[in-house]
């Protein structure tokens, strides 16, 4: 249960930093809001899942799947660049996620 736990909070926090970006600085009430919510909501599942999982494992899952989620929103919905070397840093990214969860099985 930890672990689904964690991959909600992960994405919650790509949720959180998204409306962060389109709040434009906490300028815009709605997405200042939403941004709020569910970091709190991203924050409580991530301690909820490191009652039984390793601080290192479950901050770097979490970290990962936000950076990641966050980068492909940016490329998807934002428009940003999807570069060679953009994408060689989020399969490395990715490849670490996927060590650290065989490492802590």
């Amino acid at each position: 249960m930890a672990w689904i736990y964690l991959i909600l909070a992960g994405l919650f926090e790509i949720v959180w930093a998204y409306s962060m970006k389109v709040s434009e600085g906490f300028t815009r009430i709605t997405p200042s809001i939403v941004t709020l919510v569910f970091m709190i909501l991203s924050f409580a599942l991530l301690a909820y899942a490191m009652k039984t999982l390793p601080l290192g494992t479950a901050y770097t899952i979490w970290t990962g799947i936000g950076a990641v989620g966050s980068f492909l929103v940016g490329i998807f919905i934002l428009g940003e660049p999807a570069s060679a070397m953009r994408m060689l840093a989020a399969v490395l990214i990715i490849s670490g996620l996927v060590l650290m969860k065989v490492s802590s099985s």
